[in-house]
């Protein structure tokens, strides 16, 4: 666990906006995307590896290339370096949310 430190602390803004960006970034490059599902460990390969799945609004599953996947995934981990990586995390691209789980966005977005 990071303890807090005055730099971070300071720091949250901007990091709070370097997030949104992300999201609003992912959300252009993933055309009908609500939400990526991140994690290190695919399952067709050796532990840790990136991998990014898109979720649409439905919560169906969009298809990305290996390479895209791989991307979405680390610009993803490199933003919440943070977070718990052991488990897959959900980011809604929306409101730039990244919770913990294989949670699915609500539709209607």
């Amino acid at each position: 666990m990071r303890v807090p430190t005055t730099e971070t602390e300071n720091a949250s803004p901007r990091l709070s906006d370097r997030r949104l960006r992300l999201a609003e970034r992912l959300a252009v490059m993933l055309p009908g995307v609500a939400a990526v599902q991140v994690g290190l460990a695919d399952p067709r390969r050796q532990w840790p590896h990136p991998r990014a799945v898109a979720i649409d609004t439905d919560g169906q599953w969009v298809p990305l290339t290996r390479a895209t996947s791989q991307v979405v995934a680390r610009w993803v981990v490199r933003t919440w370096p943070e977070a718990e990586w052991a488990e897959p995390h959900t980011l809604d691209l929306a409101t730039g949310q990244l919770t913990a789980g294989a949670g699915v966005p609500a539709r209607g977005r």
